[in-house]
């Protein structure tokens, strides 16, 4: 099975590695990607041990279940990323990327530019900035699925709503 971080590897040489403690994220881009493949599996002990100390502090597990309560992740897209590199104290990176997910039967597009630092060795995530464009997607049946599959969305992802 294909990874759930869209990164076209196994998710058991990706992501659950990762998820299982046995290896950390080697870069911010591989701590987005299994933040994300956390959020789809409903690993909610990875997301909150994955944020940084100071927010960590205000999050629960409980809360970040109800906050994605009926999400379904659908394709993730990095659209850049900088200075992601292997952790080093006090280094600080930027990953930009598109999530789409569903929600109540509508599709949605989650845009953000998230910031990570370094901690105990490990990339963490701290906060993220939201892009305008952060909102319902209309896509119509017949155009190209999001997630560059080459099929129609009909015949793809609109299956998965």
């Amino acid at each position: 099975m294909n990874c759930y971080c869209c990164s076209n590897k196994p998710y058991s040489e990706c992501c659950e590695p990762k998820h299982k403690a046995l290896v950390v994220s080697e870069s911010a881009e591989a701590l987005m990607r299994s933040r994300y493949s956390a959020y789809c599996t409903g690993d909610w002990r990875y997301i909150l041990n994955t944020y940084a100390k100071a927010q960590r502090e205000t999050l629960t597990e409980d809360a970040l279940r109800e906050s994605a309560a009926g999400t379904k992740w659908l394709y993730l897209a990095i659209v850049t990323q900088s200075n992601s590199s292997s952790p080093q104290p006090g280094l600080q990176a930027q990953v930009e990327f598109k999530a789409f997910y569903a929600l109540k039967h509508k599709l949605y597009l989650m845009h953000e530019t998230s910031d990570f630092v370094v901690e105990d060795n490990e990339w963490r995530y701290t906060t993220g900035v939201m892009h305008p464009d952060t909102d319902i997607v209309k896509v119509g049946r017949n155009d190209a699925c999001f997630c560059h599959s080459g099929k129609k969305f009909k015949q793809c992802c609109l299956k998965r709503i």
